[in-house]
């Protein structure tokens, strides 16, 4: 008894220690970024870890200079990830609401046939996307980052697996009481669904929050709507980069993942899981 106790302890603190490494692993870039933001360009490439005088410059000139409107590339940021994960979640989670409980011809096919589009590299959609944008006149505009990223395979995936574990008898019973398909939709599916549901508009969003490629191709350098990614990149010039500010808007710019996931955290690990299991 003692001895299995004694192992089990062993093996408690073995994962904890491995789990402890692999947490400063994940946070020393983020450490890093914050020293590099602290310091001036002459001392960027310094190794020391420490800060013989923190420079707070670097964070109020990315506010206060007139060249650098990063208040307008965060709000075009957010405008585009908040948009663009809200319309991604609802048409996945109507496309999901179909494949789940809805029964159609060719349902199965069409189902796998989309899931066989995963295995095609996203690049390849870039010239398609772009000439479609272009002939929309979708050019330095909102729709034209937004619009050609709403369908989310993968999301499309995570909504059918889920709500197929949804008693089939709750909307039979709704039916019967009256309630059409839009509101069985909206009052048992999407409350029943929160956990998935939140967890795909955490990763829809991340996505657009971050998808710096097609933001440049759709944007011209005179464009007012460039996003937070762009913006970090005007700092690296063809010859010289200004580091420093670059990582002091780096720290901003990971503020609202780092809310968000703080708030929502329990439903993304939660959302991890969810459909897992079939009943």
């Amino acid at each position: 008894m003692k001895s299995a106790k004694f192992s089990s302890f062993w093996s408690r603190a073995i994962l904890y220690l491995l789990m402890s490494i692999g947490g400063l692993f994940v946070l020393f870039p983020f450490f890093w970024m914050v020293l590099v933001a602290l310091k001036p360009d002459s001392e960027v490439f310094a190794l020391n870890l420490k800060l013989i005088h923190p420079l707070w410059k670097n964070f109020l000139d990315i506010l206060h200079d007139p060249s650098y409107p990063f208040g307008r590339f965060f709000i075009n940021s957010l405008l585009v990830a908040t948009v663009g994960a809200g319309l991604t979640t609802l048409i996945c989670a109507f496309g999901g609401y179909a494949f789940a409980k809805k029964n159609f011809y060719g349902k199965e096919a069409l189902f796998w046939a989309l899931m066989a589009t995963m295995m095609i590299p996203g690049m390849m959609f870039l010239v398609p996307q772009f000439a479609l944008v272009t002939r929309f006149h979708w050019i330095n505009t909102y729709q034209g980052m937004i619009v050609p990223h709403l369908a989310n395979v993968f999301g499309l995936f995570l909504m059918r697996q889920y709500m197929e574990t949804i008693p089939d008898s709750l909307l039979e019973a709704a039916r019967i009481d009256g309630a059409s398909e839009l509101q069985i939709f909206w009052r048992i599916i999407m409350p029943l669904s929160i956990t998935i549901v939140t967890m795909l508009f955490l990763l829809s969003f991340l996505f657009h929050w971050s998808n710096f490629l097609w933001q440049l191709v759709v944007n011209t350098p005179e464009s007012d709507k460039l996003t937070l990614p762009i913006g970090l990149a005007l700092f690296k010039g063809q010859y010289t980069a200004e580091y420093a500010k670059m990582m002091a808007a780096a720290c901003f710019s990971i503020i609202p993942i780092a809310v968000i996931f703080l708030f929502a955290q329990k439903f993304f690990i939660e959302g991890l899981t969810a459909g897992a299991v079939k009943e």
